[in-house]
């Protein structure tokens, strides 16, 4: 085996380097019973503070107009969720428990460091973005949580950009170890002066679905009609519930296929079409919802929302889901057609799985790219081997560091 690698940590500046956050990692998982902890440490220059206070905070907001239309005291941004943390000096009080990660990094860095942490309620939204259209400028719409570090007398005073530190991280959901049942459905459809009807009935191979997996579209059709069916229509859609001030749903096609597959009457005819959903043939979409943003070219169409019971939907922002809908082109008859919903997610990441079976049955492997390598390392009381890592998303091969366009920076 080869020399242990370093665990990795994330961390950035303030423009005048005079605060710096480090965190262990970006994307914080809903589990749907809890959500990963936000914990993270700041390291400060205490002669910089003078009489001034070091404040942490954590933003969930969702935005629904560009950043250029805020004037005449309007804001198109609606947060959820806001919570505070004074870092320094320590808030009196029972203090809260180091976490792994802190525990090291504090050791690492000295004195001058001090940890933070929040915790994620369960009926917030993951982190969703509105794909902006070419013509669009400023921040994207959408969900995003936002973790902010400060030096001020209080939490009422003025932030400034230059001794204060932003960080974009991301909650996500993973798919369930445990998939729904094969949706199935049908529909028949009886014509003027004809006792006989035209029968169709689609299903899916599986419910789940991960991204870039070809979807599978079984469609079998019995048509005891007089009527001639013209051409199949199958076309994955898009659902998104916009949870605000009302409800609104928006779909979008992100994969159709239309044949000209015909079926004359009393024949039957049995045909499995295949789809697969992708951002790189939607791009032009304006609306459709992402996971992360678009300019990292790292990011796909937006997960589908797993909603527990007795959740608040206003709170969520952004509910998406995905359908399948099969429809029959009938000559001078209209349209024959079903829908087929299923889920679309990642699945778990490596680091996750390992806390549910025993590591002998985990296969060695690289580590993701937002592994949190901390909690899965045995208690060697070593910190040399930690790497900082600029709070940056990675990029593809070969792409350029837009830094002024980092939403993740």
């Amino acid at each position: 085996m080869g020399e242990k690698a370093g665990t990795r940590v994330f961390k950035k500046s303030s423009p005048n380097c005079k605060l710096t956050v480090y965190l262990g990692k970006r994307d914080f998982v809903d589990h749907l019973d809890r959500v990963d902890p936000v914990d993270g440490v700041v390291l400060v220059d205490p002669e910089y503070l003078k009489d001034r206070k070091v404040f942490v905070t954590l933003t969930c907001a969702f935005r629904y107009g560009r950043e250029d239309l805020d004037v005449l005291g309007l804001s198109f941004r609606k947060d959820l969720f806001l919570a505070s943390w004074q870092a320094f000096p320590p808030a009196e009080g029972t203090p809260e428990p180091l976490t792994r990660l802190q525990e090291r990094l504090l050791r690492k860095l000295g004195a001058n460091a001090h940890p933070f942490s929040f915790m994620i309620p369960q009926n917030l939204p993951c982190s969703v973005t509105l794909q902006p259209g070419p013509e669009d400028t400023g921040k994207a719409c959408g969900v995003d949580f936002e973790i902010r570090a400060f030096c001020a007398k209080n939490l009422e005073e003025k932030i400034h950009k230059r001794n204060s530190v932003r960080l974009v991280i991301r909650k996500v959901q993973y798919a369930p170890e445990k998939a729904g049942p094969q949706p199935m459905a049908e529909n028949s459809r009886h014509f003027l002066l004809s006792d006989r009807s035209l029968h169709l009935e689609a299903s899916l191979d599986k419910e789940l679905y991960y991204h870039g997996e070809p979807i599978s579209v079984n469609v079998h059709v019995t048509n005891n009609s007089s009527k001639s069916v013209k051409k199949v229509k199958v076309a994955v859609r898009q659902y998104a519930d916009i949870c605000l001030f009302s409800t609104a749903q928006y779909k979008c096609p992100v994969a159709q296929i239309e044949q000209e597959d015909q079926v004359a009457p009393s024949s039957t005819f049995c045909k499995v079409y295949t789809l697969t959903p992708l951002l790189t043939n939607n791009r032009e979409k304006r609306g459709l919802a992402l996971d992360g943003k678009l300019k990292h070219e790292d990011t796909n169409l937006a997960s589908s929302t797993i909603v527990t019971e007795g959740i608040n939907k206003e709170v969520l922002g952004i509910l998406v889901s995905y359908r399948v809908k099969v429809k029959l082109v009938v000559s001078r008859a209209g349209d024959v057609a079903v829908e087929l919903p299923f889920v679309l997610m990642h699945p778990k990441p490596p680091e996750h799985l390992s806390l549910m079976q025993p590591p002998a049955d985990v296969p060695e492997s690289d580590a993701p790219l937002d592994a949190n390598l901390i909690e899965f390392e045995p208690n060697y009381g070593q910190d040399d081997d930690i790497v900082f890592e600029d709070f940056a998303r990675l990029r593809l091969k070969g792409m350029k560091d837009e830094e002024e366009a980092d939403y993740f920076c």
